[in-house]
């Protein structure tokens, strides 16, 4: 039998050197698979030295703090939890195709801001290989912000993240895509707190209803929810009972036009109404934070 390590085994090497050569990190950490992945590297690289950082805002879907409270209990990496103030920004609010760099830029500033109190010089964020072949304006601010991507810099895919996540018994290494509530929203209608709420509140009620764990609920303008589930599910929301549920609930949420989504369910949907010229692929340059 080959003692030649696996491909994952290898890059799972060379993502904790790497992560060990930062010596002292803050990972930024959502609780979703990739910055779980690197939270779960960085404890192992760098035990006390090492720090998870979620932050919360309005943006945040229910139970998503506790998942990442709960997640960081079990790999035992120190966490901490800031609170953001994205929804202050008028460069946010406007909602624009690049409102996640606002967001982001928060994010990373307030982490520079707690860096020497959390003791680390090194910032880090969970992105992969798969995720510079879209559409990430958050990227830019990492790039600002001299954030590492670990990941990239070991090569990693989504699925290898996964499949290292489930090696490591994660029990996020199947966990769907949570992109924050504000992703929701059409390019062009304003993010306000109430707006987010309402998402959030007809998510948990859909997902409850119709046993699913991934759907969204996307608010387009004049307040028009479309709701998008995988093809297999549309018939659910066909029933005449259910769909009257549906449209009670949402309409009593504050939505005037309710409708299904007949292409089912895709993430990230909003952003085929993006112009091709402005699909920038952002390069995160390895570099630590200025000492």
């Amino acid at each position: 039998m080959s003692n030649t390590p696996s491909e994952i085994e290898q890059k799972r090497d060379r993502l904790l050197e790497i992560l060990k050569g930062y010596r002292q990190v803050a990972v930024a950490f959502s609780a979703g698979v990739d910055s779980t992945v690197v939270a779960q590297a960085a404890h192992l690289a760098c035990g006390a030295d090492a720090v998870a950082v979620t932050a919360v805002s309005l943006s945040l879907a229910t139970g998503e703090r506790e998942e990442a409270e709960q997640l960081a209990a079990q790999i035992g990496i120190r966490h901490v939890i800031v609170e953001t103030r994205e929804f202050s920004d008028p460069g946010y609010q406007r909602n624009a195709s690049n409102r996640c760099y606002f967001c982001k830029s928060e994010l990373y500033s307030r982490l520079v801001e707690l860096a020497p109190s959390l003791g680390v010089k090194v910032l880090a964020n969970g992105a992969n290989l798969d995720d510079q072949g879209d559409y990430r304006p958050g990227m830019q601010a990492a790039a600002e912000f001299q954030v590492r991507s670990p990941l990239i810099e070991a090569g990693f895919t989504k699925k290898d993240v996964r499949e290292l996540a489930r090696i490591w018994n994660l029990p996020v290494w199947d966990k769907p895509a949570t992109p924050c509530l504000s992703s929701r929203i059409a390019y062009g209608v304003e993010v306000t707190p109430e707006r987010v709420r309402r998402i959030d509140e007809a998510e948990q009620f859909l997902k409850e209803l119709l046993s699913l764990n991934e759907l969204r609920v996307r608010c387009e303008a004049n307040e028009l929810a479309r709701i998008e589930v995988p093809l297999g599910q549309i018939h659910q929301l066909l029933d005449p009972v259910v769909r009257d549920q549906v449209r009670g609930r949402l309409r009593e949420l504050g939505f005037r036009f309710v409708t299904v989504d007949l292409d089912g369910f895709r993430s990230g949907s909003m952003n085929s109404a993006i112009p091709r010229e402005q699909l920038l692929d952002v390069q995160i340059p390895a570099r630590l934070l200025p000492e």
